[in-house]
């Protein structure tokens, strides 16, 4: 059986694309959280379920520690809205696709926190229904409408009123008479 450090280590990349998406690409920030998520896991290590998949578990700390954290911020003030200045790929004259991408990261940046930690853990980080309520402390049933009304937020922030006729616009061409 791998050691503690070894399945930690390994969920690591995964945590920080989680802390830096919810933090809306405060990478100092993420790398902050990241850090305090791994010092509880290693404090607290032999208090979590040995039969339990660490990831889960890691990805719960983390959450729950930016949730701490955002609920100080709001006491205190409010905070810092996503910059302007995002980095856009870095593709030669690829000016549609690069505002397209910053379309979407605004777009995201927009949605409810609820909403985009549900999308970043089903669509980026891979985790099952049940696995991301796990994570985020509710039912089942919440995690799929807030993946459901996410994804809509999106299509329809990107795709604007033609968003809502996509689902039309896919079913087979029939001629007018």
């Amino acid at each position: 059986m791998p050691d503690r450090a070894t399945l930690i280590e390994a969920q690591i990349p995964g945590l920080r694309r989680f802390a830096c998406a919810l933090l809306r690409g405060d990478q100092e920030a993420a790398d902050d959280l990241v850090q305090d998520t791994l010092e509880r896991a290693l404090s607290y290590w032999n208090l979590r379920r040995k039969q339990d998949n660490p990831r889960g578990w890691l990805y719960t700390i983390l959450y729950n520690r930016f949730l701490s954290e955002q609920h100080r911020v709001r006491r205190r003030g409010p905070h810092a809205a996503l910059t302007e200045d995002t980095d856009l790929p870095g593709i030669e004259g690829g000016q549609h696709s690069a505002l397209e991408h910053r379309d979407l990261l605004r777009a995201f940046a927009a949605l409810p926190e609820e909403q985009r930690a549900v999308l970043l853990l089903v669509g980026v980080e891979d985790a099952s229904y049940q696995e991301a309520a796990r994570v985020l402390g509710v039912p089942i049933g919440t995690v799929m409408s807030r993946l459901s009304r996410g994804r809509e937020r999106l299509r329809r922030s990107i795709y604007g009123e033609l968003g809502q006729n996509v689902r039309q616009c896919n079913g087979p061409l029939r001629r007018v008479k």
